[in-house]
């Protein structure tokens, strides 16, 4: 009788700063992609999520989830050491003196980053590794990331997103790259400032893949759907913080109240902001037309999207440099076919034509904002329009499916080798 078939070893360990994130679904959406392409998965998180509620979607993830939180455990280190020596005290010699790793956006210090990939390298050693590493983030997840490759060599790669690619210490990001085989971003924004951080070589390592939506997922409602009674209804989804600009949206919507525009606005999401918010809600006098829905899981907002007259974002760049790429509820958005009024914040004129699949105000701009939601709130036929131009968009420029083939290109463990 033949002995049983050991199990294959991952194509791909995904590093992610924390697991399952509710408002993180293009991270789910990538996993579930990549796994649906054939490519096996094992999900590495930095720290376990504190939060109540999940996207029904996670139950269909295959990939095993280790978590690396916990305290340092010295021999760990003397392993990892045991195990190649060299390799151990060039790693520990990178974290000593690169201490730009310790400022700008971070959760742990380098010495922690440095534990957790200790930590991640045993495992990896003690089973089957994976053909490489991928980090979500180019913050604590991208620098473990880099540690194992070094006490590995493993090859890694990492996708930039927002605030993590603004806001860590350009020279820390621009090494990165450098030690990377393949560095992706979200938007045009965000490529343009990756190239620009390292040597002209290096380019051709940063590619562009958008996130992309699910198209046959988020459509537009059937026809014939009767739209909900009432006025027109205002959608907003997006975490309250403050680089979603949600005081502006308010001090907007206080203008279309002061010109008697009847209107309702929804907000999807919670975070830090909640009572701020609350409280400006209550002093601008919009508690009839102002509602905090709070958090719900993505399959809960289709509907939502689906029967809302236009949706709103208006995000700015803060004062630190945090600012979004291409926010996935504005592609899920598009899809629906809603026409989008949004701010030119971050990764969105990306994604939103003026006049052509949505409007565009400069950020921070209260007075622009309200009025290209009311010369939307007053023209139904504009409304249209613009919402078909959207959803044009988004079948053409972000549907899911070929981003995620071309992500996966580059995640295959035929592509890129070791630096």
């Amino acid at each position: 009788m033949a002995p049983p078939a050991e199990p294959r070893a991952a194509d791909v360990a995904y590093v992610v700063r924390s697991w399952p994130r509710l408002t993180q679904t293009f991270v789910l959406d990538e996993v579930l992609a990549m796994e649906r392409l054939g490519l096996r998965l094992e999900i590495f998180s930095l720290a376990r999520p504190d939060e109540d509620i999940t996207q029904p979607e996670l139950a269909a993830v295959r990939a095993p989830v280790t978590y690396l939180d916990g305290r340092r455990v010295p021999r760990e280190h003397l392993r990892a050491f045991a195990a190649a020596p060299l390799r151990y005290l060039r790693t520990a010699w990178y974290v000593a003196r690169h201490a730009e790793a310790d400022q700008g956006y971070r959760v742990s210090s380098r010495a922690g980053c440095f534990d957790m990939a200790v930590r991640l390298a045993g495992r990896l050693r003690g089973g089957h590794a994976p053909a490489r590493l991928h980090a979500h983030f180019a913050h604590d997840p991208a620098l473990v990331a880099l540690l194992v490759h070094r006490l590995t060599g493993l090859p890694w790669s990492f996708t930039a997103h927002a605030r993590d690619l603004w806001q860590v210490p350009e020279r820390a990001v621009a090494d990165r790259v450098a030690s990377a085989s393949v560095t992706v971003t979200c938007c045009r924004a965000g490529a343009e400032h990756l190239r620009e951080l390292v040597v002209p070589e290096l380019h051709e390592r940063v590619h562009l893949v958008h996130h992309g939506v699910d198209v046959g997922t988020f459509r537009p409602p059937p026809r014939g759907t009767g739209r909900r009674p009432g006025p027109p209804l205002i959608v907003s989804i997006g975490r309250l913080i403050d680089k979603k600009g949600y005081g502006d949206l308010l001090a907007a919507c206080r203008l279309l109240k002061d010109r008697r525009q009847a209107f309702r606005l929804e907000v999807y999401g919670d975070g830090p902001l909640h009572e701020r918010l609350t409280g400006e809600i209550e002093r601008l006098g919009l508690t009839e037309e102002v509602h905090l829905m709070g958090a719900r899981p993505r399959r809960e907002l289709l509907p939502v999207l689906q029967q809302a007259d236009l949706f709103a974002l208006t995000p700015v760049v803060t004062a630190d440099g945090d600012r979004d790429g291409i926010p996935n509820v504005v592609l899920e958005a598009m899809a629906c076919g809603l026409p989008v009024v949004t701010t030119a914040a971050g990764g969105i004129p990306e994604a939103v034509r003026h006049g052509h699949t949505g409007l565009v105000a400069p950020p921070g701009d209260a007075a622009a904002i309200a009025g290209l939601l009311l010369s939307l709130l007053v023209d139904e036929r504009a409304r249209r329009r613009l919402g078909e131009g959207a959803r044009r968009a988004a079948v053409e420029r972000f549907d899911a499916a070929p981003a995620s083939a071309e992500l996966a290109s580059l995640l295959a463990p035929s592509a890129g080798g070791a630096r």
